[in-house]
């Protein structure tokens, strides 16, 4: 039980507490898409960066329903693709309010197609504005 405990504050403490998330605009569905570049973390060619999703309406997972979701993104800067490692929702929009539920595994790479917010927030991981 500490471990699991400790595991949880580990990872939401390495989550942007007060971050500067950078707006990349709203996507089709009415969700704002923002990034926190102070996260960015370079280990070769991959970077790992949070991305918040903020909802105009609620979402549904499971049981619970919530405004916005943070994720833990990994960012190939020699292909373009990403992948998403944890995914943490919120009860309030912009990432305030309780923590309900979250998701971590290890996921598959996705490629990115040019001209979308996806595209955008790898140029911001890789550098390559």
């Amino acid at each position: 039980m500490k471990r699991l405990l400790l595991s949880t504050v580990l990872v939401l403490s390495a989550g942007p507490a007060s971050a500067e998330w950078m707006s990349f605009g709203e996507s089709g569905a009415g969700t704002t898409v923002y990034a926190d570049p102070t996260t960015k973390r370079r280990d070769g060619d991959q970077v790992n960066m949070w991305v918040l999703f903020d909802f105009k309406t609620a979402q549904a997972k499971a049981d619970v329903s919530y405004l916005s979701a943070k994720a833990h993104m990994k960012y190939d800067c020699a292909k373009p693709r990403y992948e998403g490692l944890t995914v943490i929702y919120v009860s309030g929009n912009m990432g305030n309010g309780n923590i309900l539920d979250r998701s971590s595994a290890k996921s598959m790479w996705l490629r990115i197609s040019p001209g979308t917010l996806d595209q955008d927030l790898w140029k911001l991981a890789c550098d390559k504005r």
